[in-house]
């Protein structure tokens, strides 16, 4: 075996489960690895909602100090939490391949909510119809602690409360189990890595995800060779490269994941076929982009599809965004 590779993870079961995968695929290429704790601000503060934290960067900070110090040789992340431009010193070694890149709607089972037969067409028929009947004002309440979802959740539900949810995948489902909220809104591959999907969950497929979401990246010092060979045997050629396009997206409009912008782009075949949008921080604006592109030609392709969002609609809605901050 070769010398312990240091990897560097949150102390979360989710970010465990992620670091734990890439050990253990470490070790199947020869490679002996052990695991680092370290907290990060996200886990520190559970109260703050994310866009009022600065967000970029608030759940690999700190594991990108520890690696640039040398106190850990990788670095594990969700890759939608890793700013679109990695700091200095720090390159990609992996991207893993995708897991469930969808957003799922999970009812508060402790109110009945959700104790029926699953179908896509669920969240509509719950909140649209049996609401409207049951409250005076045809209200109902949400929680979340993603801008994004936020924005998608009140541009098709202009009457949706949102409660902010914060905390990690375990600690969220027991604080909807507590609360008087109707439903939340989770990541799908969260959930289901560790085992938590509630069986009663729905996905939302009209709810586009945030970019890179359901990938994990792996990250290394860029002038340690030996860690990024033993690394790169890890990557997943399609998760890089639409990953790649997705955030490249994100970064021509405003460079953040503390925005309502989300971007899946998806291999089929020879093309890559992407979607995209832009939501104001109400939900009250949207602007869409589609496309698709040969396989063997993306250079520069999110960067395209940005331009051409905000020539068709996403302006006006990414400057209105900027000068709310």
């Amino acid at each position: 075996m070769n010398p312990d590779i240091r990897i560097g993870t949150r102390e979360s079961e989710l970010a465990v489960w992620q670091a734990t995968l890439v050990k253990n695929m470490l070790a199947e290429n020869g490679y002996s690895s052990t695991l680092v704790f370290i907290k990060s601000d996200g886990d520190v503060d559970l109260k703050t909602p994310l866009y009022e934290m600065g967000v970029q960067g608030i759940f690999t900070k700190s594991l990108d100090i520890a690696l640039l110090n040398n106190a850990i040789d990788i670095a594990v992340h969700s890759m939608k939490d890793v700013p679109t431009q990695l700091p200095a010193g720090i390159v990609q070694g992996a991207v893993l391949r995708r897991g469930n890149y969808k957003d799922l709607f999970v009812g508060n089972q402790e109110l009945g909510i959700g104790d029926r037969e699953s179908t896509a067409n669920l969240l509509d028929s719950l909140l649209l119809k049996e609401f409207e009947l049951s409250t005076a004002d045809g209200r109902f309440t949400l929680a979340t602690s993603s801008i994004r979802r936020k924005a998608q959740l009140l541009h098709r539900y202009p009457n949706a409360i949102v409660e902010n949810l914060r905390g990690n995948v375990n600690s969220r489902l027991k604080k909807l189990a507590a609360s008087n909220w109707d439903g939340a809104i989770f990541a799908a591959a969260g959930l289901e890595r560790i085992n938590l999907r509630p069986h009663n969950a729905v996905e939302l497929d009209w709810m586009l995800p945030a970019p890179a979401q359901g990938a994990i990246m792996v990250v290394c010092r860029e002038t340690d060779e030996k860690v990024i060979r033993a690394v790169a045997t890890l990557n997943d050629e399609a998760t890089a490269l639409c990953t790649k396009i997705e955030r490249e997206f994100l970064r021509e409009l405003l460079g953040g994941c503390s925005t309502p912008i989300s971007a899946l782009a998806q291999l089929e075949n020879d093309e890559i076929h992407f979607r995209g949008n832009i939501l104001s921080i109400d939900g009250k604006e949207k602007a869409e982009v589609e496309g698709k592109v040969g396989r063997l030609t993306p250079e520069g392709f999110g960067k395209k599809m940005a331009i051409e969002l905000l020539n068709n609609g996403g302006g006006p809605i990414a400057d209105s965004i900027r000068n709310a901050k």
